[in-house]
């Protein structure tokens, strides 16, 4: 576990080989993304290194509904009256973390990558297994989103999945459709997840020139250190990886 100040106004929070992102942007105060259940509690050590606390929350933004970005999206609208957004096409997937199929089957992965399984138990050491839904969420979408942020829907990890651009703190938050960790294999270096975690990785694939386009300096995965030579470079290295 981490806690990280990157930025002004963004602070990495670090479980379990997953990443979520205390960010400060003008009257908000948001998550993106909300890990495990224990997450919660590292949550609250980043917001108090800040000098905040639980009620100021505004919003938590999920790139991403899979159970190990929604951990505590839960707890912290029920403590704080946070907005949760989510994409349309995964709100499926907040309500039911555990109701969906990846592009294949996970069950032999740790077994063929051996990197994977220690990361796979500190997942469920940090809750993985123990992740509560959330049926009420805003929509989030090109459009529908927290004041400064830019949505780019890159869909391919799950049907709704989006990276979140922020302009002004010249940042790209990719979720799992850029990753420098594939937690499924433990390889690292700027790729897509693989396939047992990706629904459809040639759509994955496609989405990465969504995440180029931004041309943000700072690109902040899911899982995985930060990425700093920039958006395009990220991509380019991601083209070029192998999809498990």
């Amino acid at each position: 576990m981490g806690i990280e100040h990157l930025e002004p106004g963004i602070v990495r929070i670090e479980d379990a080989d997953t990443n979520c992102y205390l960010i400060e942007l003008g009257d908000l105060l948001m998550f993106v993304d909300a890990g495990f259940p224990r997450t919660w509690r590292y949550a609250q050590e980043a917001l108090a290194a800040l000098g905040r606390t639980p009620d100021e929350v505004t919003d938590v933004v999920l790139t991403h509904a899979h159970f190990d970005h929604l951990g505590f999206a839960a707890k912290a609208r029920r403590e704080s009256g946070a907005r949760v957004w989510v994409h349309p096409g995964d709100h499926r997937i907040a309500a039911h973390p555990y109701r969906y199929r990846p592009g294949r089957p996970r069950l032999f992965y740790p077994l063929r990558y051996p990197a994977a399984a220690p990361i796979l138990a500190r997942m469920v050491r940090a809750g993985a297994l123990r992740v509560e839904g959330v049926e009420q969420v805003d929509s989030l979408g090109v459009g529908s989103s927290p004041d400064g942020i830019t949505v780019v829907p890159t869909a391919g990890h799950t049907d709704g999945h989006c990276v979140l651009h922020i302009p002004a703190l010249d940042v790209v938050l990719t979720g799992d459709a850029l990753v420098t960790l594939d937690p499924y294999t433990g390889r690292r270096g700027p790729r897509i997840v693989a396939r047992a975690g990706t629904k459809d990785a040639v759509q994955a694939r496609r989405s990465l020139e969504r995440i180029a386009a931004t041309d943000a300096s700072l690109v902040l995965p899911g899982h995985g250190e930060p990425w700093t030579q920039g958006a395009a470079s990220a991509v380019a290295s991601a083209r070029r990886s192998e999809v498990a």
